[in-house]
């Protein structure tokens, strides 16, 4: 808070100068009275309540943005114009402020001004898009030059006359006109804009288009790379125009399949409007060339005009760096050439990507042994697309349909679930493809081929998990059946949608979660437990897969399930009230009482650290650090995660009554016992000897045939003193050694929440050392 004790002559020279910035700034850019007026009432607002760092011209722009946004213009024939037609990039360049600084300080000037979270969404999906664009230019200036001369290379042309002039279709002309046509193609399409893997593809499409209209241009020498490896062999006598989609794909991360459906379904189709409109002609003849260039420049201009804000062709400029906010590194060699010396412009990006963390998802604390070693990705254009790839690969030979090993399961079901399954998965997909196509205030809609595409995907991975799963149950709970646990349609509907998350996921969609669990009304208490249980279920998953999935659970662990909302009060509801202790829903395993330390028997119960650096396990198990092979299964089943039913049947179980719960386990003072082995030819005796309440001492004779573990419940029966425990039948399974005293989703839930409680502790121990 600013101090009473500035004295007002400061105050009126303060806010005269800002008065005067303002105005400058204003008329540079040729603002409005209205526009200006609100500007200036807001950011005195903002000035007189906090303390500004920086430049105040910088905050001014900040404030002439906002209020440009909130005025509208009628139009004819269009309604009304959002926005005063100045365009951010205006603004910016008036102001000198970089883009980066602008996002920055935005944020700050969104929390200070308490704006509205439309506007904040419009700025978020800006950066958005800028980030996007930032990673394809990244990959398009070394496929140009993959597939195109080098100015730099080529040899100084001497003029033979005064009247000389360059060829209109020059190189470097080549290059901007091909980037100009990709953002203005992508700005058209706002459901490819700040997709990531569709973006590339769509800047293939432009660099196939401007190649193949290369090779058929007069002067192609100068134009097309020779060494181009998917030029075509005979270039002088082309029967039809060629298509390096394919080569462009093998050499630089594409996927072929989504090239072509981009190329066929969406950028032929607007290229022939642009023909028909007589926007561009012949692309690179000598006498259109220069035509096309200007036709083209002057549609984008008007699209940053009215729709648009960042002016792309920023990555084109010579003072880009400044522009960007990423001042070029000084180096002992001057750069090779011109066109190399942008790629300095991207290099430094990479700390505003890590802090943004929106093209690569973080580790997660929790989950960590699922985790894949790291795979070699250069870009973000190649992590993208490989997980596209896996995807695919995944569900490669595949359908989506239930396969003839999954419908033997259901047939042997007292009670087939088939029709049920088809019924549910039809449903959701219908709904799936209406909110996906259908444009909000946040996202535009897809195009309804992109919906049905992810969809069909998510419904052959929705089977092939299925079946894993239930292969894996029915070997655990021999001779069980599986009609009720096949009938539980949170796991159906959770697993489904976790199917869906991935597959968006895969091609960078801004669908982010948790919008997957609010168009199907999940609860997210019941989504998180068919998690682990995907993961276990499918080896072909990528590391940035698991790492979104294990980041998902860890977001209801710490707050989506404690919603007012939430289905968890409902479970507590139903134990009445109580929750979980450490002891209950932790294993066995993970307790010390320090008797291993030779300390003390009565010391409490205490959970062990699961944290185990990476490298001792590698040295222990002798596997490398590439393998999910050594992830024991899962001690929980799927009965167990789904034994607590939803609201409204709390008395419905899986596979009849839960067995009664075990009493806690008592300490007690215990004789020490002694095993004396007798060993005979023909038969092992095993004598066990303790001491009885009355001083004497008791003999147990044990076949070795019947040998089992001993125990304190067989010891405390097998004493005269008590009667002995009735013969168990022989189909009755032994209890589980490692399992926790408690089960069920409830017990499953507070065990989770507990662990990656423990581990952010523990990182945020590390961070203070």
């Amino acid at each position: 808070m600013r101090g009473d004790e500035t004295d007002s002559e400061s105050v009126k020279s303060a806010d005269g100068s800002i008065r005067s910035s303002l105005e400058a700034l204003c008329q540079e850019l040729n603002m409005d009275e209205e526009t200006a007026a609100e500007a200036l009432e807001n950011f005195s607002s903002i000035w007189n309540t906090y303390t500004l760092e920086g430049d105040v011209v910088h905050w001014l722009a900040c404030s002439l943005y906002a209020a440009c946004r909130k005025s509208s213009i009628p139009t004819v024939g269009r309604g009304v114009m959002e926005g005063n037609c100045v365009s951010l990039t205006r603004i910016l360049r008036s102001a000198k402020l970089s883009l980066i600084q602008f996002f920055s300080k935005m944020k700050k000037w969104s929390d200070m001004s308490n704006l509205s979270q439309d506007f904040r969404s419009r700025v978020g999906r800006l950066e958005r898009n800028f980030e996007v664009s930032t990673v394809i230019f990244r990959k398009f200036e070394p496929i140009f030059l993959d597939m195109f001369q080098n100015p730099q290379g080529e040899p100084p042309r001497l003029s033979r006359s005064r009247k000389h002039r360059r060829l209109p279709c020059h190189i470097s002309d080549v290059f901007k006109f091909c980037w100009t046509l990709f953002v203005y193609t992508k700005g058209n399409f706002r459901m490819i804009g700040d997709d990531l893997v569709n973006s590339y593809h769509l800047l293939l499409c432009c660099l196939d288009l401007v190649f193949c209209n290369a090779l058929m241009c007069s002067n192609k020498k100068d134009l097309i790379n020779q060494y181009f490896r998917g030029l075509p062999k005979d270039t002088e006598n082309l029967e039809e125009i060629p298509c390096v989609i394919d080569k462009l794909c093998e050499l630089h991360d594409g996927l072929v399949v989504e090239a072509k459906g981009i190329k066929e379904h969406y950028f032929k189709p607007y290229i022939k409007t642009l023909f028909e409109k007589r926007t561009l002609t012949e692309l690179l003849d000598t006498p259109n060339f220069q035509d096309n260039n200007k036709s083209i420049n002057r549609e984008y201009e008007e699209y940053v005009l009215t729709v648009g804000d960042f002016d792309e062709r920023v990555f084109l400029g010579a003072d880009a760096d400044e522009e960007i906010g990423t001042p070029r590194k000084a180096t002992a060699e001057p750069p090779s050439g011109q066109l190399s010396a942008r790629m300095h412009v991207e290099n430094n990006l990479q700390q505003h990507f890590e802090k943004t963390r929106s093209l690569a998802p973080s580790t997660p604390l929790t989950g960590r042994r699922y985790l894949k070693e790291k795979e070699v990705l250069v870009t973000p254009v190649s992590s993208a697309t490989q997980s596209v790839s896996r995807l695919q690969s995944m569900v490669s030979g595949l359908r989506n349909a239930p396969s003839e090993a999954l419908v033997q399961i259901f047939n042997s079901c007292s009670r087939n679930p088939t029709e049920s399954i088809l019924n549910r998965v039809k449903t959701m997909g219908e709904r799936f493809k209406q909110a996906y196509t259908k444009p909000t205030d946040d996202l535009p809609g897809a195009h309804m081929d992109f919906a049905e595409n992810r969809l069909k995907l998510a419904e052959i991975l929705y089977f092939k998990i299925l079946e894993n799963i239930m292969t894996q149950e029915m070997k655990r709970l021999q001779g069980k059946d599986m009609a009720v646990l096949l009938e539980q349609e949170v796991l159906h509907c959770s697993l489904l949608a976790c199917c869906l998350e991935v597959v968006l996921f895969a091609y960078s969609s801004q669908r982010t979660f948790p919008w997957i669990l609010e168009i199907f009304q999940i609860p997210p208490f019941y989504f998180y437990k068919v998690i682990e249980v995907f993961i276990r279920s499918e080896e072909g998953l990528s590391r940035d897969m698991v790492k979104h999935l294990n980041s998902i659970e860890e977001q209801v662990l710490e707050s989506k399930a404690w919603t007012r909302d939430s289905a968890l009060w409902t479970a507590l509801n139903n134990a009445n009230n109580k929750v979980p202790t450490v002891e209950e829903v932790n294993f066995p395993s993970n307790f010390d009482t320090g008797n291993n330390a030779g300390g003390p028997t009565h010391l409490p119960l205490v959970a062990l650290s699961p944290i185990i650096h990476p490298r001792i396990r590698e040295v222990r198990t002798g596997l490398g650090s590439s393998a999910r092979k050594d992830v024991p299964q899962s001690p929980i089943s799927l009965h167990d995660r789904y034994s607590s039913p939803a609201a409204g049947s709390a008395k419905r179980r899986l596979f009849g009554d839960d067995p009664p719960p075990q009493s806690p386990v008592k300490r007690i003072s215990v004789t020490p016992i002694k095993i004396i082995p007798n060993t005979t030819e023909n038969n092992q005796n095993t004598t066990t000897t303790t001491t009885n309440q009355t001083g004497g001492i008791t003999v147990i004779q044990l076949q070795a045939s019947d040998m089992h573990p001993l125990t304190a419940q067989f010891l405390l029966t097998a004493s005269p003193s008590r009667t002995a425990a009735p013969p168990t039948s022989s189909d009755t399974q032994p209890p589980a050694v490692n399992r926790p005293r408690r089960t069920g989703s409830l017990a499953l839930f507070f065990r989770k929440v507990r662990k990656c409680h423990h581990y952010f502790s523990l990182k945020c121990l590390q961070k203070s050392f």
